[in-house]
Formats: C-alpha cells, structure tokens, sequence
C-alpha cells in the first residue's frame, strides 16, 4: 500500500522546489545580465566576484542551518542544508571554472604558479578542494556506506572550507575589507557556537557519567 505523504510533505515540496529555484537566482541574473551586455567593462572579474561571494553565502547560510533550527525551534529546516551545501559547491565550481577558462584559458602552468605564489588563490583552491569531498559523499548512500559518525565527522569540513574561503577573500581585497570582514564576523560567530554546544554537550556527558552507580 502506497505510503500517503503528511500535510508537512506536501508543504515542503512545493517550498523546496522555491528554495531550490530562488538558489539560481544569482546565476540567472549574471546571464541575463551577460546577454544584455551588463557586466561592465570587465565581466570576467565581475562573474569571478560574484560567483565567488555567493559560494562564500551558501557556505554560511549551510552551516546557519543547525543553529537556526534548534534556537527557532523549526527542525524541518535541516531538510534543507544538504541542498544549500551543494548550492554552495555549484557556485564554487563556477567561480573555479571561471578563472581556470575565462581567466588563465586552462593553462596549467600558469595556473600552479599562481597556487605556490599567490596567497589567496591557495586558499581558495584549498577551500574547493575541501569541499570536493563533501559533494561527493553528500548522498544517502554515502551516509550508509560510511556510518553516520564517521559521515558527521568528514563533513565538519565545511567549517575548514568557509576558513579558507574568508582568508582567500581577505587576501584578495586590497582597500575595503568591509565586506570579507563582515563574512568573517558572521562565520566567527557560528564557529563560537559550534563551540559553546560542544562544550555544554561535553559537560552534560560528564556529569551523567559521574552520577552513573559505580558497579562493585
């Protein structure tokens, strides 16, 4: 018999697919922007910017997510950080693309001279690379094939990508570091917190072990 959704699944349908469309905005307003000749004198750095900063706001509104359910009480919201994870992926990988083709033409030599003497391509490509693993194993397979603990584990890297992403944007910036520090406050912050739960979770469990009977 086949299973009848709940009134909560047929509602978040119909939102997940918004939420998925609204993510492709800013993708969308660049080529219609490109195809109207909107992207100013230099629409390479624009696209790279762009791309570049919406990869760095999906990594955040990613790691948002768990915060934002267990403060506001709203646990149907982790339904949705598996989608922004991969937004965030998809959006890095057109920010990579287009410096490795619309850039450097895929010259590879040029490109790993930029990697070992220029500072802030490291890091970015090292907040890709860190990401990589992340959209790979971001299946429910994955999850079965790897065990929840281990899975939970590989994917704290998201926090070591959203890292390498601010420094990689602070490093690129020369005048106003407004804007990657702004990213870096907000990253700080749900690094904090991750941190606070962890200790108040620590402390919890050790209490409970303490007031367990101790077997003679």
């Amino acid at each position: 018999m086949p299973k009848i959704p709940t009134p909560r699944e047929n509602l978040m349908r119909p939102l997940k697919v918004t939420v998925f469309l609204l993510c492709l905005g800013p993708v969308g307003v660049l080529i219609w922007k490109f195809f109207h000749e909107l992207l100013g004198a230099n629409p390479v750095d624009v696209i790279t910017r762009s791309t570049g900063r919406w990869t760095l706001t999906f990594l955040l509104i990613t790691l948002g997510i768990t915060p934002l359910r267990r403060l506001a009480g709203m646990p149907w919201l982790v339904r949705f950080r598996r989608m922004l994870g991969l937004y965030a992926f998809f959006y890095g990988c057109l920010h990579l693309t287009t410096y490795v083709w619309m850039d450097k033409f895929f010259d590879v030599h040029e490109m790993l001279q930029d990697i070992l003497t220029r500072r802030f391509i490291t890091a970015g490509m090292t907040g890709w690379l860190l990401m990589l693993p992340l959209a790979l194993t971001s299946t429910g397979g994955w999850i079965r094939r790897l065990g929840g603990k281990r899975w939970q584990k590989l994917h704290r890297l998201i926090y070591f990508s959203a890292v390498a992403g601010v420094i990689h944007f602070l490093w690129l910036v020369k005048a106003d570091k407004q804007k990657p520090l702004t990213y870096g406050a907000v990253l700080a912050i749900l690094l904090a917190w991750r941190l606070v739960t962890w200790a108040v979770a620590k402390t919890k469990s050790r209490g409970l072990k303490q007031q367990l009977p101790v077997r003679s």
